[in-house]
């Protein structure tokens, strides 16, 4: 006698509180990542302690533990005797500091904001997928996804090592899932969609390179492979969605005037957002 698998809601029960766990590690690489192309990573926080690691929160233990570094590095000891005028200025002179260097820091999203959209990011793949085995792939890359798109909204950058990554994880995981049984995509038509996805994206960049990043083309090239495994169909819904939410944003700025025709948005965020539309509905139609 088998045993009965879990219901849709348990799959959607367990899925959001893998988004949850997985959100509450996406902090601290926001942070740290979140820098102009061309910088560093950001190795210290925004009251100059060393950060290492890149999961968990975006303040280091310094900072959270509420020690000597509360407003910056330690302050080097007095090695004589100062008036009390003398120290009450320098006090003040260091805080005013700390605190300026700690507002033009950029800073991560807030851990709970993080959370939530990925756990909701997860629960409804779950609830759109079942329990098909792409699934596992779509929960592993759901994290990513919110991470890029906290990153390109505070400094209009895709990083490569998230990027890059992602344009192979997409066909090679699905690969892996095109021999398992029951699931409802195609792995040759997720290979082309990257392709034409990428391709589609590199035209765009070249045509107008200071319309479209780069970075977006080789972000398309893993959204491509998640639309296409669902088909055509699919692709082109997902791609169409990401390029309508974009303007409609960059058109609601411009009625607001707090931006131009030409200003430049980033449009990671969108292509995200239109690629999970389109699978959503590809998931629910398979």
């Amino acid at each position: 006698m088998g045993t009965a698998g879990p219901s849709t809601q348990e799959l959607v029960l367990a899925a959001a509180l893998w988004g949850a766990a997985a959100g509450a590690l996406l902090p601290r690489a926001a942070f740290r990542l979140a820098v102009p192309a061309g910088e560093p990573w950001r190795a210290r926080c925004a009251r100059g302690h060393p950060m290492r690691g890149w999961l968990g929160r975006a303040r280091c233990g310094r900072c959270a533990a509420g020690t000597e570094g509360e407003r910056g590095p330690a302050r080097p000891p007095v090695k004589a005797p100062a008036p009390a005028a003398e120290v009450q200025t320098a006090a003040r002179t260091w805080e005013a500091t700390g605190a300026q260097e700690t507002a033009s820091a950029p800073h991560s999203p807030s851990t709970g904001l993080l959370v939530t959209v990925t756990a909701l990011a997860c629960a409804a793949l779950a609830a759109a997928t079942g329990t098909r085995p792409e699934l596992g792939v779509w929960l592993l890359l759901a994290p990513v996804w919110v991470l890029l798109a906290a990153v390109d909204v505070r400094v209009r950058r895709l990083p490569d090592p998230l990027t890059l990554p992602l344009a192979a994880a997409g066909p090679g995981l699905l690969a892996l899932v095109a021999l398992l049984p029951e699931h409802a995509g195609d792995w040759l038509t997720a290979l082309y969609g990257t392709l034409a996805l990428g391709g589609g994206y590199l035209v765009l960049f070249l045509v107008n390179p200071s319309g479209m990043g780069f970075g977006d083309v080789k972000l398309a090239l893993g959204m491509g492979a998640v639309l296409g495994w669902y088909g055509w169909p699919v692709l082109l819904l997902g791609a169409f969605a990401g390029f309508l939410l974009g303007a409609l944003y960059g058109g609601a700025l411009v009625l607001a005037r707090r931006a131009g025709r030409g200003t430049a948005i980033p449009f990671g965020p969108f292509l995200i957002a239109g690629a999970f539309a389109g699978l959503l509905i590809g998931a629910y139609a398979a």
